[in-house]
């Protein structure tokens, strides 16, 4: 098992917990982040661009001058995509661009996160987070103490006093332990987990 540090609001030592190997002594396989990220990021996409074809622009489809005498190249309507205004060929119609990678590479590249951050001295546990009010300068406060200029703050539930106050931090971002996914432990330098939500991932994941 390693050992981990729990810290408490004021970045001092107030226990050790052991964390299990299975969840962050793994090896650390990029190309899952890369395969996992990929899909995380075509499944925010809106997929909402369009153009319109020949059959779909708003002109008249008479012919716009006679075939043959005029000595100009023979024109069928206004439609068509050689001409300004017409129709686009091939052009992009409104599509999900959302698929999905198997269960088991999203959790080993999650697994692979953690494992990451552990390695670098980058994972922090806390015994709990928790503000009286909503104060952004109070958490920015919070986090000078613990030393993280961008971070990943990891919470067992919902806590709208703690989300609203790191909101307006531009690294920041708290997280309910569902959402916690490899792009935002890849985007933010340090991963910092509340001890509930530490037991919460273990259990989620298994050892």
């Amino acid at each position: 098992m390693l050992k981990c540090d729990v810290l408490n609001m004021q970045n001092q030592k107030v226990e050790q917990v052991d964390l299990p190997e299975t969840l962050f002594g793994t090896e650390v396989k990029d190309h899952l982040f890369w395969e996992v990220v990929r899909s995380q990021m075509a499944s925010r996409r809106r997929g909402t661009a369009s153009t319109k074809e020949r059959a779909e622009v708003a002109y008249s489809s008479k012919k716009l001058y006679r075939q043959k005498g005029t000595g100009r190249a023979r024109a069928g309507s206004r439609r068509s995509p050689v001409r300004v205004g017409g129709g686009t060929i091939f052009g992009p119609h409104p599509r999900d661009y959302s698929y999905r990678v198997p269960k088991k590479v999203r959790r080993a590249a999650v697994k692979s996160a953690l494992s990451m951050k552990f390695a670098e001295g980058k994972l922090l546990v806390v015994d709990e987070l928790k503000m009286p009010e909503i104060k952004t300068r109070v958490f920015a406060e919070f986090m000078t103490t613990l030393g993280v200029i961008s971070g990943l703050f990891v919470i067992d539930g919902q806590d709208d006093v703690l989300e609203k106050s790191a909101r307006n931090i531009p690294k920041a971002k708290v997280l309910r332990v569902e959402g916690l996914n490899v792009y935002d432990m890849l985007r933010y330098e340090h991963l910092v987990l509340t001890k509930a939500a530490l037991a919460k991932i273990e259990g989620a994941l298994g050892q």
